[in-house]
């Protein structure tokens, strides 16, 4: 699984991500943060989107609920890239064909087939 995300107001999701923190920090029910912890999360996610994105969002609860799947693994990495939705690199249809890997070595009359000739 791969996701592509565009982030429209950085600063939002920094906001959320230290609001995230706080609300952690004095959930009473939760694991005790040390203050030097969360000044350093505060750091993080304020420095990096990718560190407040992934403060955010936890792998599980995007697979949590499929049924059959087990999340056994997740890993987060990151980097900006110029998305250009008109390009072939950016084909999101699911349909990763890489015509090096098409069998060319179809004969004449299996084409006429394909397109719709009497072979």
């Amino acid at each position: 699984m791969e996701l592509v995300l565009e982030i429209h107001d950085e600063d939002a999701v920094a906001r959320a991500a230290l609001e995230r923190i706080a609300r952690d920090a004095e959930d009473p029910d939760g694991p005790r943060i040390p203050e030097a912890e969360q000044a350093q999360a505060a750091s993080a996610v304020t420095e990096d989107t990718a560190e407040a994105l992934a403060s955010l969002v936890d792998p599980f609860d995007l697979v949590g609920e499929v049924p059959g799947v087990e999340l056994q693994q997740a890993s987060w990495s990151s980097e900006r890239i110029d998305y250009d939705p008109d390009s072939p690199d950016w084909d999101l249809d699911g349909e990763d064909v890489d015509e090096d890997d098409v069998d060319e070595d179809v004969d004449e009359g299996d084409e006429d087939q394909r397109a719709g000739g009497a072979g």
